[in-house]
C-alpha cells in the first residue's frame, strides 16, 4: 500500500508542476516549496537550546482553529521555538508574518526523503497537524525521531480512508504514529474505536475559542458605524462567489433600508468589479474608502466592498443577520465567526457535513436557503418578527458560548 501512496503523491507533484505552467496557485506552490528547506535551515542555526514546537495547517481555515493554541503558547512559554508550517500557498501568504510563531514556511510534499530532513532539521520536541493532512512519512519520521505528534481539532467520517474495507488499515497505521487525537465529537471517537484507535479522546473543536476571541476584541474598522443605523437593516456576508453574490445583489436592490457589508472569498480585482456591477444601489470599495477615509462619507452608501484580507470576521459585529457564502459550491465556509457575535446565519444549501450548521439550524438560529425568494422570505422574517429574531440571535450565542474550553484542554496535555 506504501507503494500506491507514493506513486499517488508523485502524481499528485507532477500534476501540481504541470499545473503551474498555466494556474498562479499552482505556480506559487511550486515556487513556495522549492528552497524551503534550505531556508529552513538557516531559520532553525538561529533557534539556540530553545524547545521546538512545530504548528502545521493546511491552509488559512486550519490556521484559525490552530491560532487559539499557537497564541496560548506564545503567552505562556515565550521560551519555546515556535514552527509555523502551511501548504496551501494562500495560507502561507496571509500568515508568513504572523508574530506569535518564531519561523513560517511552506511544507514541502510528503516524499520520504524530504520529510526525513525536514523533521532532522526541524527537530520538533511537539509536533502539532490541525483537522487534517496526515503526511505518513511526516508522522513516521517524527515517530522515529522521538518528537510527539498530536491532531487536534479532528473530526471523522465513515466515508474517510481510514475506514475503508480494502485499504483502512494503511491509513490506520498513519494514526498509530501520532501521540494523540483530540477530536470534535463522540461520533469520531466512537469510528476510530471501531477501527482500534484508541490514542484518541474528545476536546472540542478549538475554533470556538478563536471565534470567541474575535468577539471580545473586534476593533477593526470603527467606521463602518457611519454605515449602519437603527433605520437600516444591516446585512454582513463573508467568504461569498458569485452564487451567493447574484442572490444578495437582488435581495439588497429590491429591499429598501437595507444596507450589505461584504467580503468576497475572491478578492482579485475582476472579481470585485463583477460584483460591483451587480448593485443597483451606491456602492463603495474598502480599498477606495481607505485613500480617500476623510472625504468619504459613508451614510451616502448601501454597500461596503471588503476587497482585503485578514480582518473580516471582526465585522460581523456591525450585522444584523449574516451570510456565510460557498453553500452553492463544495460547502459552506466558517459560520462559527457570526454566530459568535450572537446574529442568525444565512447560508446555501451545501451545508450538511459541517456539524456546527446541522446543529444551528435545527435549533433555530441559522437558515439554509437555495433561491432568492427563500432568502428574500427569511431575511424579511427576521426583520418583522423581533421576537423570533431575538430568540435566534439567542441561540447563536449560547452554543458558541457552551463549547469553548478545547484550547486549554489540548494545552494542558502538550505541555504536560
Amino acid at each position: 500500500m506504501i507503494f500506491l501512496y507514493n506513486i499517488g503523491l508523485l502524481l499528485y507533484w507532477l500534476g501540481v508542476h504541470v499545473g503551474a505552467l498555466f494556474y498562479p496557485k499552482a505556480r506559487r506552490l511550486v515556487r513556495g516549496q522549492r528552497w524551503a528547506l534550505r531556508r529552513l535551515k538557516r531559520a532553525m542555526a538561529n533557534r539556540g537550546q530553545r524547545r521546538v514546537v512545530w504548528v502545521h495547517c493546511a491552509s488559512l481555515g486550519e490556521f484559525e482553529q490552530g491560532r487559539p493554541l499557537i497564541d496560548k503558547l506564545r503567552s505562556r512559554h515565550p521560551d519555546i521555538f515556535i514552527l509555523l508550517t502551511f501548504f496551501s500557498p494562500s495560507g502561507y501568504e496571509v500568515r508568513k508574518g504572523y508574530p506569535a510563531a518564531d519561523y513560517v514556511c511552506h511544507l514541502p510534499f510528503d516524499f520520504w526523503w524530504v520529510a526525513y530532513r525536514f523533521v532532522r532539521i526541524a527537530a520538533p520536541d511537539v509536533a502539532v497537524f490541525v483537522k487534517y493532512e496526515f503526511w505518513y512519512h511526516y508522522l513516521k519520521a517524527l515517530k522515529r525521531q522521538g518528537a510527539k505528534a498530536y491532531v487536534i481539532s479532528a473530526i471523522f467520517r465513515e466515508q474517510q480512508a481510514f475506514f475503508d474495507r480494502l485499504y483502512g488499515k494503511f491509513f490506520v497505521q498513519i494514526l498509530g504514529f501520532c501521540e494523540h487525537i483530540f477530536v470534535q465529537d463522540g461520533q469520531s471517537l466512537d469510528l476510530l474505536d471501531s477501527v482500534g484507535v484508541h490514542n484518541a479522546s474528545y476536546a472540542g473543536d478549538t475554533r470556538f475559542d478563536r471565534v470567541l476571541e474575535v468577539a471580545a476584541s473586534a476593533s477593526a474598522l470603527p467606521q463602518l458605524a457611519q454605515l449602519t443605523s437603527p433605520a437600516y437593516l444591516t446585512l454582513v456576508a463573508g467568504s461569498t462567489w458569485p452564487p451567493d453574490e447574484e442572490l444578495l445583489a437582488g435581495l439588497v436592490n429590491k429591499t429598501p433600508n437595507m444596507k450589505l457589508i461584504v467580503a468576497p472569498h475572491e478578492v482579485s480585482e475582476g472579481n470585485v468589479r463583477s460584483l460591483l456591477s451587480l448593485f443597483e444601489k451606491p456602492a463603495i470599495r474598502y480599498s477606495q474608502w481607505r485613500e480617500n477615509m476623510d472625504s468619504v462619507n459613508l451614510e451616502e452608501y448601501s454597500i461596503f466592498i471588503v476587497d482585503a484580507v485578514g480582518f473580516f470576521a471582526s465585522l460581523y459585529r456591525f450585522g444584523d443577520i449574516a451570510y456565510v457564502g460557498g453553500g452553492f459550491g463544495v460547502g459552506i465556509h466558517n459560520i462559527l465567526e457570526a454566530a459568535a457575535f450572537g446574529i442568525p446565519v444565512i447560508f446555501g444549501a451545501n451545508y450538511k457535513k459541517f456539524r456546527e450548521a446541522t446543529d444551528l439550524v435545527a435549533l433555530g438560529g441559522a437558515f439554509p436557503i437555495s433561491s432568492a425568494m427563500e432568502l428574500l422570505t427569511v431575511v424579511g422574517t427576521l426583520s418583522i418578527h423581533r421576537q423570533r429574531y431575538e430568540e435566534c440571535c439567542s441561540v447563536c450565542r449560547t452554543y458558541v458560548q457552551q463549547r469553548k474550553g478545547a484550547t486549554e484542554v489540548i494545552l494542558s496535555s502538550i505541555i504536560q
